[in-house]
């Protein structure tokens, strides 16, 4: 990957409440979530201890430091869709009453944190990515920020904890943030924040993640598969520096390659029955 000119980050997650408690690899470990919930409200753990969310953040620090030394070109921390660290910035999962929950200030605390301690481990200029969403497993309306103002609050001391990177995570990269405006997630992300932004969602397929219109927004999808003129029309906009593929490239390996050659009617497109053979 090197001698080719790539990069490569692996992703550190904690998956939080989404574990079953006594599942593998390791049955004895504790399932860890801010205050216990599952999104639909069920208390399946107590909620973690300041000591437990020290050795998480201590966890997350030593996990980079040891990508670092084996080579990694940065890290990227998972706080989207409903994981530990995204735990803690939903409402819905997070009703603590200490530092760490109530306003979006501090429900991001612990994931400001987080990325202190990653970066205090790696050093001024290792890269840091951060993925967030909106979004949730099975709550597709889900928010962590109503408008704007309460993105910025969400983004800022991340940014200041270390963040090289933030990758917004939508179900359809094209759609609006918030009302009143065209820009998307990605694009206020980096309007705000001024850093490099990775937009992603449904980039390559013919539709959203798992097929299905939970949100009622229609009229902006399905997008066609072979359709970037508007991934190019944002990127012009100047709404971000990235594309992060997924579904896409499990297609087709060589999808990037072909669409830098021209070659788009030659891109095998992902089709979820067909490609669930593959795996």
């Amino acid at each position: 990957m090197r001698a080719a000119g790539g990069a490569i980050f692996p992703q550190l997650w904690h998956t939080g409440v989404t574990r079953k408690p006594g599942s593998g690899p390791f049955p004895d470990a504790p399932v860890l979530s801010p205050s216990g919930l599952t999104p639909s409200g069920r208390t399946v753990v107590e909620p973690a201890t300041a000591a437990q969310l020290a050795a998480v953040t201590a966890a997350y620090a030593q996990a980079a430091a040891a990508a670092r030394d084996a080579g990694f070109h940065g890290v990227e921390l998972h706080g989207a869709h409903g994981y530990l660290l995204d735990e803690f910035h939903w409402p819905v999962t997070n009703r603590r009453t200490d530092g760490y929950g109530g306003d979006i200030n501090d429900r991001v605390r612990f994931s400001a944190e987080v990325t202190a301690a990653v970066r205090a481990a790696t050093g001024p200029d290792f890269p840091i990515a951060f993925r967030f969403s909106q979004w949730k497993g099975g709550h597709y309306d889900a928010r962590i920020a109503e408008n704007p103002a309460e993105l910025e609050a969400f983004l800022t001391p991340l940014a200041d904890a270390g963040v090289s990177v933030f990758h917004a995570s939508t179900r359809r990269y094209w759609l609006p943030a918030f009302d009143q405006s065209d820009r998307t997630l990605a694009g206020w992300t980096r309007d705000l924040t001024g850093l490099p932004v990775i937009a992603v969602g449904s980039v390559g397929v013919a539709a959203p993640f798992l097929g299905v219109a939970e949100d009622g927004k229609t009229a902006a999808s399905p997008q066609p598969s072979l359709t970037l003129a508007p991934l190019v029309d944002l990127f012009n906009r100047g709404e971000f520096d990235l594309v992060a593929l997924g579904r896409a490239v499990l297609a087709d390996p060589a999808w990037a390659a072909k669409v830098a050659g021209g070659r788009l009617s030659e891109i095998r497109p992902y089709d979820k029955t067909a490609d669930a053979t593959l795996f």
